[in-house]
């Protein structure tokens, strides 16, 4: 996976000083928001923690509560997703979308079927100590059939990420899935379910390849053709982020700003959980598939003022 950060922190940097700026554009009658988005979107997020601590430290206040207290709406959503740590902001995220009347299954698959098997093991982790509630209970409460079991799986950790890349063993995963799928009348989920947890990305990248050469159809195709409703999604996201993660995730970007009304939590979600991973990246896929650039977009949606501009700001340099 080739990372490319918009968001890599700032050298020479001075916790206190910035708790101290943060506090001054705080204070008093009305709040500078350009100083707290000049500050908090260029500051890496191990960075933006040392500034909470030297908050508390100096000040003795809360800087999470102290920002909520002085922003609003979709904006304060961009600030205090940067300012928690990654694994507890998704964390947070998935109890939202798990909680009360019904489940948002699409966060749920954003969040877990793209996530390398240490992101998760930190997800799971984070989860239980914040919510003192495993995420695995938690989720098979909320879902149901092979989609539960796909993400129960992932969620478990699963997935080999040690082992090197198997050609023979690839061969045979290929057309262990062909002959769930295409080959049969109806679909064994379970043998999809199997190999798309338990396999590294790079071992999948490589059964794919086979599944190629034995089906003469992509892997994308026959999921499609064969597989239905969220497992049909998960199981595409899994794919699709095995071979070009950025390109998922632009797709994804997209989506939340077609249609009536913009998908601000899922643009909020998006653009600060991947400005140290690989936004660079999805900025230059979102290019080349919508032939306009990402910064564009933001500027012409519904989003507005301060909230635009703190997600251009995360894009990094034009």
């Amino acid at each position: 996976m080739v990372r490319e950060p918009t968001v890599v922190g700032v050298q020479n940097f001075n916790a206190a000083e910035d708790a101290a700026t943060l506090r001054g554009a705080m204070k008093g009658f009305g709040t500078d928001e350009q100083t707290i988005i000049d500050i908090l979107t260029t500051r890496s997020n191990l960075q933006r923690q040392a500034i909470s601590k030297a908050f508390t430290h100096e000040y003795g206040r809360d800087i999470i509560e102290d920002l909520k207290s002085e922003l609003g709406g979709h904006f304060e959503d961009v600030i205090v997703a940067l300012m928690m740590p990654p694994e507890e902001y998704l964390c947070k995220e998935l109890h939202k979308c798990m909680e009360g009347m019904g489940t948002d299954e699409s966060t749920l698959v954003e969040i877990l079927c793209t996530r390398t098997k240490p992101e998760i093991a930190a997800i799971v982790e984070a989860y239980e100590r914040m919510y003192d509630r495993p995420l695995a209970e938690h989720m098979c409460s909320e879902t149901s059939g092979d989609f539960r079991r796909l993400l129960t799986l992932i969620v478990t950790g699963a997935r080999d990420e040690e082992a090197g890349v198997d050609a023979d063993k690839a061969r045979e995963d290929a057309q262990a899935l062909y002959d769930a799928g295409e080959a049969k009348w109806g679909t064994d989920e379970e043998v999809f379910n199997r190999i798309l947890a338990h396999e590294s990305f790079a071992q999948l990248r490589q059964i794919f390849e086979e599944y190629k050469n034995i089906s003469g159809r992509t892997i994308e195709q026959a999921i499609k053709a064969e597989i239905d409703g969220e497992l049909k999604d998960a199981l595409s996201a899994i794919v699709e982020c095995v071979e070009n993660a950025p390109a998922w995730f632009a797709a994804r970007i997209r989506g939340a700003m077609q249609g009536a009304g913009t998908d601000d939590e899922t643009l909020v979600r998006v653009i600060t959980s991947r400005a140290e991973y690989d936004l660079g990246r999805i900025k230059a896929e979102y290019e080349r598939l919508y032939d306009k650039t990402l910064e564009s977009d933001l500027k012409q949606g519904e989003t507005s003022g301060d909230y635009k501009r703190a997600l251009v700001a995360l894009l990094g340099p034009v």
